[in-house]
């Protein structure tokens, strides 16, 4: 049975099966830009790298194929995480990629000081836009001075924007959404989200959108007015920043957190660099093509993909084929 490794084994680079996940706002980007063949055609959200029941993540090639990310976690957490991980703890982020074919919600998710108070876990997020429709924007925040009693009003008018700060984006725009953030992802919007692991959210308003069953979807107001913050300080949308140049590559600074920290890699000719002394990272290919090489493991590297790279290994390394590689990297503070 998937899920439980009855023994250590080595690790190596771990890619793993997507779980598509069909709301009803998504497209078929995720499909037709990646290659992909999610059921239906249709995807809202490919999750990439997640440690949860409702959506697990299992090794999709390799000596470890088949195998849960939940029971390489029970059995392997430090050579996952590195040094201090806590034997079966989840895997402390989830990785998505969301296609926007139509406004989401308007929503908000606790943060770690409100999160047991409303008995759902603690989510701060990041979207790093893998791709923005001309006059695509994000909705993050609340305008100054906006009350509960004003929030409403304005949603029961059918104007949310009177209260919402809306924010035009691009490619390659970050933005970082800490728990207690009213927000939305408008239409036209291809999203690389990492958050923490958490799947709990409070819809505060829908559009006017019906379900399924041609019902409005419900709202949890009551809920997101405890933890909601109804007055805060968000920082501008970031952009990739070159940090560091080396021989044949350039490292780019996106966005730290607390959680998570977010940058890219321009590969023009070869990366390696050290697991066990660095930590463990996540790879998202957002451009180009090339192989993973670890030890006497080997994958190809395509548009799309998601890589895990364990902490424990000694060494690994990215080398295009051809033209220069762009890899969104994902690593904890």
């Amino acid at each position: 049975m998937p899920g439980m490794v009855e023994q250590k084994q080595k690790l190596h680079p771990l890619r793993f099966e997507p779980v598509y996940q069909n709301y009803l706002w998504g497209g078929r980007r995720i499909a037709d830009q990646y290659g992909r063949t999610p059921p239906g055609g249709a995807c809202a959200e490919s999750w990439e790298v997640s440690d949860r029941d409702d959506g697990m993540s299992v090794v999709a090639e390799g000596p470890l194929a088949g195998t849960a990310l939940r029971g390489l976690m029970q059995e392997q957490a430090e050579a996952i995480l590195g040094p201090g991980a806590v034997p079966g703890q989840r895997f402390p982020l989830l990785v998505k990629i969301l296609d926007a074919h139509q406004d989401l919600s308007v929503q908000v998710h606790p943060d770690d000081q409100t999160a047991a108070a409303v008995g759902g876990e603690a989510k701060s997020e990041m979207w790093f836009l893998l791709d923005a429709a001309a006059g695509a924007a994000i909705y993050r925040g609340l305008k100054p001075g906006t009350t509960r009693e004003g929030m409403e009003q304005a949603l029961a008018g059918g104007d949310p924007e009177r209260v919402l700060i809306r924010l035009p984006v691009s490619r390659d725009d970050a933005v970082y959404i800490p728990g207690g953030t009213v927000h939305a992802i408008g239409a036209g919007c291809l999203i690389l989200e990492v958050q923490q692991n958490s799947n709990t959210t409070y819809r505060i308003h829908d559009w006017g959108r019906t379900g399924p069953d041609g019902k409005p979807r419900d709202v949890h107001l009551d809920q997101a007015a405890r933890v909601i913050h109804w007055s805060q300080s968000l920082p501008d949308l970031a952009r990739p920043t070159v940090d560091v140049i080396g021989e044949g590559y350039a490292i780019e600074r996106v966005l730290a957190t607390e959680y998570f920290t977010v940058g890219r890699l321009r590969v023009d000719t070869r990366y390696s660099w050290a697991p066990d002394s660095q930590g463990m990272a996540m790879l998202f290919v957002q451009e180009g093509t090339g192989q993973l090489t670890a030890g006497d493991f080997e994958a190809e590297l395509k548009p799309g993909c998601t890589w895990l790279i364990p902490a424990c290994l000694d060494q690994c390394e990215v080398t295009p084929c051809g033209e220069a590689m762009r890899l969104v990297t994902i690593s904890l503070p």
